[in-house]
């Protein structure tokens, strides 16, 4: 088959529609997944907020309970009644006024 150098050729982009089309939808996939990931990873760790600080209450109580009254300190919590606090994730602010009062607990999730 002979060509004419002189007349201008139509390039076949067939190849690079092929490349582009999953490309975008690649990254279109990808941008709607990225932020679904976030918003459940952010409502995991709430959760997890949540129990903690639950678990804490309720470890008082039961203290309480058998002993008559509140725990003084998150320390004498975790070394008589089993609760773990993981400090990497979070900050216990727990603040006795009383033997007979329950005690408050605010528990915060470090960084984001």
């Amino acid at each position: 088959m002979s060509r004419n150098r002189f007349k201008k050729q139509k390039r076949d982009l067939a190849p690079l529609r092929e490349l582009l089309l999953p490309a975008a939808l690649f990254a279109l996939v990808l941008g709607l997944f990225v932020p679904g990931l976030s918003s459940v990873s952010r409502a995991a760790r709430e959760a997890e907020r949540d129990s903690l600080e639950s678990a804490i209450r309720r470890s008082a109580v039961h203290c309480y309970a058998t002993e008559g009254a509140y725990p003084e300190s998150l320390q004498y919590l975790e070394e008589h009644y089993g609760v773990r606090v993981d400090t990497d994730k979070f900050l216990v602010d727990y603040q006795v006024f009383a033997s007979n009062l329950m005690p408050s607990v605010t528990v915060i999730a470090k960084g984001r």
